[in-house]
């Protein structure tokens, strides 16, 4: 039996990182004989306690915390530490390093963000963080690949591992359904559901996707889109619901308000998962040509539902071969042809259907922890290679004369 333990957001914290730590926390320690796993939990602020797996917290800007972050990591056989930009203090998130130079066990890397283009710092604090751990984790290969171009990280360190699906774990009575068989006459009038979820916030794209919406007229039954999902924490704290009440007013002015439904909850798991299965078409029109990792578009794909997204790396990537329909970025015409297609032809739902399940079974939760902990028993009594050292500063980048 291993014991993990992880340094990241966790709930009740409403992002990614924090709903990804803890289905795999319970993917870990949720078996018989399962493994333990403890949880330092990154805040800006001293929450209360209100989880058992949590055992500690970094409180960001706590002089003591980094220290305290490392004590709890030290008693665990293996420490899992998540990377994101922004979660943790310091320019570039650098405080981490701190943790990483106090921590004396094995460290998982799971970077979540691999930047195309980095500033000088930010390449500076991930190779960092590569250097003092054991393996680095990344969810895709283009983010392996993008990794290994133009980052300073040993290969050998350098594991694939993807996103895990909460999805896969629950299948909800309407998913048991056939959706491409002939409806019954009661059921005939059923509207289709377009979906998009996930925290709301500028850079999701959902501007461009009303508009495309907008365009599906003539089409019986008209389908509705769902938007699903709270603001962004930070951006509530920084705009309020400015984005959300500007893509309410777009809806009016497209004449498509009475078509188009805003859900601002934050779903527990299995109110998700029968979201996510009674889509029709999950539309993911984001901004973003960086997104390398996106756990929403792994959802859809684990719930084998037809997906339409923008070229974003991990949406390349993942919908080949005939898993999801690929458009450019605020390519509004692409966005409803592609959205037609889907919604008027049983044959190339079905198609997509299919072939999300071929793959369906790889990004189980269940498949995930295995891989995880395979990994971590690789490293179980491996030195720590590389010591921390305090960040040199970089000098800015000057045009030359």
């Amino acid at each position: 039996m291993t014991s993990f333990g992880f340094l990241s957001t966790y709930p009740p914290t409403q992002c990614g990182l924090a709903t990804f730590s803890a289905a795999l926390v319970r993917q870990l320690t949720g078996q018989d004989g399962g493994d333990r796993a403890g949880v330092v939990r990154v805040v800006d602020t001293v929450q209360p306690a209100v989880s058992a797996d949590v055992v500690a917290q970094l409180v960001n800007g706590s002089p003591a915390g980094p220290a305290t972050a490392a004590a709890a990591l030290n008693r665990c056989d293996v420490a899992i530490v998540h990377h994101e930009y922004g979660i943790y203090g310091g320019r570039d998130g650098e405080d981490v390093l701190r943790v990483l130079a106090e921590t004396e066990v094995p460290v998982i890397a799971v970077l979540h963000t691999v930047l195309a283009a980095p500033t000088a710092h930010q390449r500076q604090v991930l190779e960092r963080i590569a250097d003092a751990a054991a393996a680095v984790v990344v969810m895709s290969q283009t983010a392996a690949d993008r990794l290994g171009a133009g980052y300073l990280v040993d290969p050998a360190k350098i594991s694939v591992i993807p996103h895990g699906a909460l999805t896969s774990r629950r299948r909800s009575p309407l998913a048991c359904l056939n959706p491409f068989a002939p409806p019954a006459p009661a059921a005939a009038a059923r509207r289709p559901i377009v979906l998009t979820w996930g925290l709301l916030g500028p850079g999701k794209g959902i501007e461009w996707a009303l508009e495309a919406f907008a365009g599906l007229g003539g089409l019986d039954p008209a389908p509705r889109y769902v938007i699903a999902g709270q603001t962004h924490p930070k951006v509530l704290a920084r705009e309020g619901e400015a984005y959300r009440d500007g893509l309410r007013a777009r809806a009016r002015e497209l004449g498509i308000s009475a078509d188009v439904e805003f859900d601002p909850e934050y779903h527990d798991p299995d109110v998700l998962t029968d979201l996510v299965h009674s889509a029709d078409v999950v539309l993911l029109p984001y901004e973003s040509t960086e997104q390398v990792t996106s756990g929403v578009l792994i959802e859809a794909v684990a719930a084998s539902r037809p997906i339409i997204a923008t070229r974003f790396p991990h949406a390349v990537e993942l919908l080949a071969d005939g898993t999801g329909l690929l458009v450019k970025h605020r390519d509004v015409p692409a966005m409803t042809e592609a959205l037609r297609a889907v919604l008027t032809g049983p044959a190339l739902a079905e198609s997509m259907t299919q072939a999300c399940g071929r793959i369906a079974s790889d990004l189980a939760w269940s498949t995930v922890a295995d891989s995880y902990r395979a990994l971590a028993t690789s490293l179980l009594g491996t030195p720590i290679t590389t010591p921390i050292t305090p960040m040199t500063p970089i000098a800015p980048i000057t045009a030359a004369a």
